[in-house]
């Protein structure tokens, strides 16, 4: 049987052939469950968001070109390392920022209309406790964006058609002028649900802390889809238990899976695992962004977005001394 001389790519994390093979196309060999052969031939990789790729990983795949991470995160990946061994990190802005942006919305409303509790009273027969559980309103709400990139900024057009108003704090991304806050804790103060939308940076984390809340208006709720570690899970609590916070709702956590945390025992807590970013029309859009940067370095070509620095090589250059023995 003559060798198969093509470029290997291996998925690093679950990734369904069926979302990728039509967009790597046939000059590449995709590897979706790679042994140790496959990673120390593979030139590329599709990278689900919950595998680390470190500076030992990276040394296992010696002839890697390109890592395409399913999503924008990065803090999972060794950039550092990425860059010094030439490897471009190609990542998928966009592709998931709909539903996101949908799953923040859905979650604010979820807990403004008290869903879980609503539900809770039919479920157990408790109709006349209907009027404890108060109903709140989107409409009229003050909406507080922490991050005002692709997703922040979509919130707040989806927040903007429900009639709510929309202030927001980015100092990396300014937003405009009628939306900025001055500082998160004057965001704080004036937002009825504030929801996160920042990279996971040292300065970030655990940016909502307790002298966050203390600022926080009274019955706000609170929504999380960007980065678990944006939160101090043990403050959230108390802010809970002490009536500071109307709710919480979370779609990740500082480590995935979550130990157990008394937070996730309270009423109007929504807990969701990662998966407002995968909805069916997103979770095929960031695949085939992924597929697609992932051909484009292994042709020579730039990709859309990289998050580190990188020179596009020769798609000639690709080729290894072993692929010119004979034999292979």
């Amino acid at each position: 049987m003559a060798p198969d001389l093509r470029p290997t790519v291996v998925a690093l994390g679950d990734v369904a052939p069926a979302l990728v093979l039509g967009h790597l196309g046939d000059g590449v060999r995709f590897v979706a469950e790679p042994g140790g052969a496959d990673l120390a031939e593979a030139q590329g990789a599709i990278v689900r968001a919950g595998i680390v790729v470190d500076d030992a990983l990276l040394a296992a795949m010696p002839r890697l070109r390109v890592l395409a991470r399913t999503g924008v995160g990065v803090d999972q990946v060794d950039l550092a390392a990425a860059t010094r061994r030439g490897v471009a990190v190609v990542v998928t802005p966009g592709a998931g920022t709909a539903a996101v942006a949908e799953g923040a919305i859905g979650m604010a409303l979820c807990l403004l209309k008290r869903f879980g509790p609503l539900t809770r009273l039919v479920r157990e027969s408790r109709w006349p406790e209907r009027e404890s559980a108060l109903v709140g309103d989107l409409e009229g709400a003050t909406v507080g964006l922490v991050g005002y990139g692709r997703i922040g900024s979509r919130v707040g057009a989806l927040a903007h058609a429900f009639g709510a108003s929309v202030v927001a704090y980015d100092p990396f991304v300014g937003p405009p002028p009628e939306l900025a806050c001055a500082d998160l804790y004057e965001l704080a103060a004036a937002s009825d649900v504030v929801s996160l939308h920042a990279p996971l940076t040292e300065s970030t984390r655990h940016l909502v802390d307790g002298r966050f809340l203390e600022a926080a208006k009274a019955g706000a709720v609170l929504v999380n889809c960007a980065r678990g570690a944006l939160v101090d899970l043990d403050a959230v609590c108390a802010a809970v238990v002490a009536g500071r916070l109307g709710g919480v709702a979370l779609d990740v956590f500082e480590a995935e899976p979550p130990d157990h945390h008394p937070l996730f025992d309270l009423p109007n807590v929504l807990l969701t695992p990662h998966v407002m970013g995968l909805s069916r029309r997103a979770r095929a859009a960031t695949f085939a962004a992924a597929a697609c940067g992932v051909v484009d370095v292994l042709a020579g070509r730039r990709p859309e977005a990289l998050a580190n620095p990188y020179t596009p090589k020769p798609a000639q250059a690709l080729a290894g001394p072993s692929d010119m023995e004979a034999g292979r």
